[in-house]
């Protein structure tokens, strides 16, 4: 059940609905958006009449909810979600962020260059692997605690975030000091145990869509990380697996406007993933902003000719420059902006 209360509604008003909603068994989540308050019921209360809510002080709104997704779902925050970054960036406002960075953590000089390049392009994130989950058992698995390291001390000197792979439980508290957004990946999409202790973290989660999942299963999956108590969760469209081989995965753009409609949650894009050959991620990208993504998450390596993996989806530098420059253009066309590069607090 949603609860909207009036603008004016006081804090005796709403606590004596969040008192009464618990005492039905519902779990309550409260949100405050610039207008109202919105309180969300989440549990199964054996009998309740929500015209109860309807008369009572303070309440604007009260009805049931059908979907599955009590707190994914747009009712919870009609206003939109937006996540704001120690440094000011903000992910789900008018300004469309772009991330980006190697696959892998190779060396310090590799790391060291790509925040460079990245910070260059005018991105404000910088992505990479410091832990690698991989088909084979044999491929390059990440440097661990080390890269976490390495790419801390680059972004740090470019002005850039950290967003990296979070795969495993054990790795959420470790990581924490080191970067500014954990990563799921398609992989652990489903890893139910990793989502619900990411709902206990307060510090950003950027999910990403299972290879296979449906819609509402992505947004399921996000129910576990927002019950927490975490409501600084991002989605990523990357390509789901059809019968087409051509690409890498067939890159479901529609799924950006349809997430947009169904979620208060801010959506991004991922075309390297999407399409898994450099060439066709420029157009991804530009028709991922022209659907409404909040935000880009690109592959470039300094020279991915000699990638440790997926160097065939990797950016070029100069091609990152080039798409950075086509993005400018394209977003005020759908009234957006990007957001400006993030000046080094040393510089």
């Amino acid at each position: 059940m949603i609860v909207a209360m009036q603008d004016q509604a006081t804090d005796e008003q709403i606590t004596t609905v969040i008192e009464r909603m618990v005492e039905l068994g519902f779990n309550v989540h409260r949100t405050t958006g610039e207008a109202q308050t919105i309180l969300a019921g989440v549990g199964t209360p054996a009998h309740f009449e929500v015209t109860e809510f309807q008369v009572l002080p303070g309440v604007h709104q009260a009805y049931r909810i059908s979907s599955p997704y009590k707190l994914a779902g747009r009712g919870f925050r009609p206003e939109g979600t937006r996540i704001t970054f120690p440094n000011g960036v903000v992910v789900g406002g008018e300004e469309v962020v772009v991330m980006s960075g190697p696959c892998s953590v190779e060396s310090r000089d590799q790391i060291r260059l790509s925040a460079k390049q990245v910070a260059a392009a005018g991105c404000q994130f910088l992505r990479g692997g410091a832990y690698k989950p991989r088909s084979s058992p044999y491929s390059f698995q990440g440097m661990g605690l080390e890269g976490l390291k390495i790419m801390r001390e680059a972004a740090d000197e470019y002005g850039l975030l950290v967003i990296t792979e979070v795969m495993e439980i054990s790795q959420i508290e470790p990581m924490l000091e080191y970067i500014d957004c954990f990563q799921v990946g398609a992989r652990n999409m489903q890893n139910f145990n990793l989502l619900r202790e990411l709902g206990n973290v307060r510090k950003p989660v950027l999910m990403k869509r299972g290879i296979a999942a449906t819609i509402e299963e992505v947004l399921l999956s996000a129910e576990y990380i927002l019950s927490g108590g975490n409501y600084d969760l991002m989605l990523c469209e990357r390509g789901i697996r059809t019968f087409e081989t051509y690409t890498r995965n067939t890159y479901d753009i529609s799924a950006i406007p349809v997430l947009k409609k169904l979620t208060h949650l801010p959506v991004l894009g991922d075309p390297s993933h999407g399409v898994g050959k450099r060439e066709f991620v420029p157009a991804m990208a530009l028709a991922s902003v022209a659907a409404g993504a909040d935000g880009l998450l690109m592959e470039m390596h300094p020279n991915p000719d000699k990638a440790m993996s997926d160097g065939a989806q990797s950016l070029f530098p100069e091609q990152l420059n080039q798409l950075m420059a086509k993005l400018h253009q394209l977003a005020p066309v759908v009234d957006r902006k990007l957001a400006p590069a993030v000046v080094p607090a040393h510089a």
